[in-house]
């Protein structure tokens, strides 16, 4: 088949064959080597919480160790950083602030996006302009207003699931979807019908938002997850409320003489484990939300 299909073209048309088949090559060895780049640091991160230190301190191969119930056992009977604890409370904040952060953004994008009133045009500028303010900015004057209010150090947890409430960025995601994706003629249909305006968001706009709110909540649970700055103002040592990022930086802080790079990686290694189970679990909707969202018709 090949050979009959080769006969039948031109010498120019067979040249511009060729070039196509050697782009192809380059471009798919090209992408492999990019996901190896990739996907190296996680091997390497999974190989190296199978060692003990002595054999992480000799010379890097990734012949994997024998060490990883010993660096488990390690970390989870390490009383100074609390492991398990702040692995817990990670997940419990992680877990408010982006259920909460993507509901609320939702139901304020609805109302700016279905409803006419005189200062919807001034609402969504001023939306806008606070999503250009960097978190820093604000951050000191965050910090200030819930010690005065007692939310600090072994009760700071309310405090940093408060910030989701109002996150611009969220809003302006999901408000541009709903432009691409949610037909005001569907919001109408269901207030002929008889439904209450809650009723309608929640049980007619949120499954057609679904693709947006997926993105929206590995975003915002990632975010969350990772965020060391307000935790660190707002707890001034580690403490039962402390999150998993302030108890990797404490590893180091509290291991003087006996830093242990095993133990090390495997609190890397469970950092990650949340953030993997959850893409797992959306990553499906991410293509087709962004590229819904970031169309306009």
């Amino acid at each position: 088949m090949a050979e009959d299909f080769n006969a039948n073209l031109t010498a120019e048309e067979k040249r511009g064959h060729a070039f196509l088949i050697i782009r192809r090559i380059i471009a798919y060895i090209v992408l492999i080597v990019v996901c190896l780049i990739c996907i190296f640091p996680f091997i390497t991160l999974i190989i190296n919480m199978t060692k003990s230190h002595a054999e992480l301190t000799r010379a890097f191969n990734l012949i994997p160790g024998t060490s990883f119930i010993t660096n488990f056992k390690n970390v989870v009977n390490d009383e100074t950083i609390a492991i398990v604890r702040a692995l817990g409370n990670s997940l419990l904040i992680g877990a408010l602030s982006c259920i909460i952060t993507v509901y609320i953004s939702s139901l304020t994008a609805y109302g700016l996006y279905a409803y006419e009133f005189k200062l919807k045009k001034a609402a969504y500028t001023f939306i806008m302009i606070v999503l250009m303010v960097p978190t820093q900015v604000s951050a000191l004057g965050y910090v200030e207003m819930v010690k005065s209010w007692g939310f600090e150090n072994d009760n700071s947890i309310p405090a940093l699931i408060f910030p989701a409430i109002a996150v611009p960025g969220v809003f302006f995601f999901i408000h541009q979807y709903m432009e691409s994706a949610l037909p005001l003629e569907i919001v109408e249909a269901g207030r002929i019908d008889g439904g209450h305006e809650f009723y309608i968001f929640n049980f007619v706009v949120m499954p057609i938002l679904k693709p947006a709110i997926a993105v929206q909540l590995i975003f915002s649970f990632v975010a969350s997850w990772n965020n060391y700055f307000l935790p660190q103002l707002l707890m001034q040592n580690t403490s039962k409320t402390a999150t998993l990022p302030l108890a990797v930086a404490a590893l180091n802080a509290a291991a003087n003489d006996n830093f242990d790079l095993g133990k090390v990686y495997m609190v890397l290694g469970l950092a990650i484990v949340p953030l993997i189970i959850v893409y797992l679990c959306l990553s499906k909707y991410i293509i087709r939300g962004i590229a819904l969202g970031s169309v306009k018709g």
